[in-house]
């Protein structure tokens, strides 16, 4: 697109559904759990991914997320592991998963709130993990956000 003064100008993005994007959070989830235990090609797990999930998903926010994960891994635990109550290595895949999705939301996303990162995060925690993985993941993304998202925390000011 170009603007009356010759410069051109990206067009704007498309208003997504939230059921879209909810959609696509759930297959990158899926999808990451996949990578970590095959350690397969991000390209193929998403090819598969394509071809099974007929229906509407945000495919743009599944490419982009699914497929940049992978490359900032050291990146994303250097965020997660101050807030780890025990070693990286003993993370269920599943918990990986997740905290891996929502650091990267916190870390790259900040269109999406920190609030919204968290919760839809939980939800998915209450669907894939243990009993009780969401009350972690929870702390864990919760204390990520007041480090990554100190700009839309709530400030305890008091008026003079």
């Amino acid at each position: 697109m170009v603007t009356r003064n010759g410069a051109s100008e990206k067009p704007p993005r498309p208003r997504v559904a939230l059921a879209q994007r909810r959609k696509a959070r759930r297959l990158i989830v899926q999808a990451l759990y996949q990578w970590i235990l095959a350690q397969a090609d991000v390209v193929e797990i998403e090819a598969q991914f394509r071809a099974a999930h007929a229906g509407k998903v945000d495919w743009d926010y599944f490419h982009e997320v699914f497929s940049l994960i992978p490359g900032q891994v050291d990146e994303l635990e250097g965020h997660m592991t101050p807030f780890l109550d025990r070693d990286l290595k003993a993370l269920d895949p599943v918990e990986k998963s997740l905290l891996y999705l929502g650091a990267f939301e916190l870390a790259n996303r900040i269109d999406v709130p920190y609030r919204v990162v968290i919760n839809e995060v939980v939800e998915l925690a209450k669907v894939f993990g243990a009993t009780d993985s969401h009350k972690y993941v929870n702390g864990v993304l919760d204390k990520m956000a007041r480090q990554l998202r100190k700009l839309e925390m709530p400030t305890n000011k008091t008026a003079p």
